[in-house]
Order: structure tokens, then sequence, then C-alpha cells
């Protein structure tokens, strides 16, 4: 199955016309004709069945013939990660993380950061691209990039967990996250996060927590943690 996106979509849509790239794809990669049926999400949660009226490759043009309002998932899983040093190490989280379900992410600037400009464009279409390979209709939240003080400057509220890789007493997150909860969790870039950066998590409601007995890469410890709060909400 193929999904598609089109965010302009809603539920008193008739018809529309897919954007450029998408009707390039259906045109002339995957050489869709007139009457042929698509499945669309505009990423809002709800999964729209299409039919081609015209397979311009430039202007692709179809009308709505069923719509279905998925149901969200139970918990919300907000990741706020530092950048990796490596682009692709970054966009393979975010893949992978909207796989998995995530629901907001937040790239965020640390004291040991190596990577401060990001590429916001380029990373949105990853998140949109895994969106359709896993077949979703939520569309994960990018949040711009901001630092390390001015995240924690900002109201929170749910389960506040932050990653480390300091010795002190951590619970393994696997054991202390709670199912259908908005759930926030903080990954720090390769160096870790500072003495005082993990101090002033701690200060703000962050409890620490482990991902396990052995050191893992920024984006592999993201990914874990995303499975942990997905498995935990089975």
């Amino acid at each position: 199955m193929q999904l598609f996106y089109h965010p302009e979509l809603d539920n008193k849509t008739d018809q529309f016309i897919f954007p450029t790239d998408e009707s390039r794809h259906i045109s002339k990669v995957l050489r869709k004709k007139t009457g042929d049926i698509l499945q669309v999400t505009n990423g809002k949660g709800i999964w729209f069945e299409a039919e081609i009226l015209s397979p311009n490759h430039k202007k692709c043009s179809a009308k709505i013939i069923s719509q279905t309002q998925i149901i969200p998932k139970p918990y919300q899983l907000h990741m706020v990660v530092a950048p990796t040093k490596l682009n692709d190490r970054f966009e393979w989280f975010l893949e992978k993380a909207t796989e998995i379900g995530v629901h907001q992410i937040t790239p965020i600037i640390c004291d040991h950061s190596e990577r401060k400009v990001l590429k916001m464009d380029r990373m949105e279409k990853v998140i949109q691209s895994a969106m359709k390979q896993s077949l979703q209709s939520y569309l994960p939240q990018l949040n711009p990039a901001i630092s390390f003080r001015e995240y924690m400057a900002l109201s929170k509220s749910g389960e506040l967990y932050i990653a480390h890789c300091e010795e002190n007493n951590k619970q393994e997150l696997s054991h202390c996250a709670a199912a259908k909860k908005y759930t926030t969790i903080l990954i720090g870039p390769e160096g870790d996060f500072s003495t005082e950066e993990i101090k002033m998590a701690m200060e703000n409601g962050f409890q620490a927590v482990a991902l396990g007995n052995t050191r893992l890469r920024t984006e592999t410890a993201a990914i874990v943690a995303c499975t942990s709060i997905a498995l935990v909400n089975l």
C-alpha cells in the first residue's frame, strides 16, 4: 500500500490537487491513471480514499470518495534531543522515531553540542516520508531548535525524564515510565549533558533515568527511549 500526504485536506474537502512532488511521483514513478484509487492522509488523523481525476505530473487532481478518522494513540511522547554531529545520524533518529510512534520532537542545543545549525526543511521531509512509509495518519510535530536554557524556561507538564551518563542514582526508564501519559524525554549530545545542565533539569522536575547497561550513541539512546515508551503503552 502506498500512502500520500496532503496537509490541507479536511473533512469538508471534495476535490483537491496534490503538491508538485506528490503529483510527479503519482504520474511519473507509479504511473497511476485516471480512476485509480489512492490512500491519503492529512497528517492530522484523517485517512482518505481518493480517486484520480487527472494524473497530471505537475497538478494531479483527485476527488475524495471516503474518509476515516483514526483514533490517536493513548499516550503522547515528546522527544527533546540534541542534534548529532553527523546529519544522517539525526535523520535516522527522526525516521525511526516516527515509525515507532513519537508525537513531538524538539532539537535542543546543549553546552557540548557540536552541531548548532540545522536544516529544518530537510528534517521535516524525513519525518513526512517516514509517516507515509509506516502508514500512519498523524505527522509528528517538529519544533524549532532551542537552547537548553531556553527550553528549561518553558512551562512543562506530564512525566519528565532526562537520560545522561553521569554516575548517580538512576532508575531504568522501562521500569518507571507509566502508560497513557504525556511524557518528555531529554537526550543529550555526543559529549553528554554538562553537569550544570543535569542539575538544572533536576531542579525543573526531570527525573534521571538509565537506558540500559551500555553507553549509547545519542541517536541510539533516543530510539531506545521511544521504544520503551511504546512498549509500556502496548
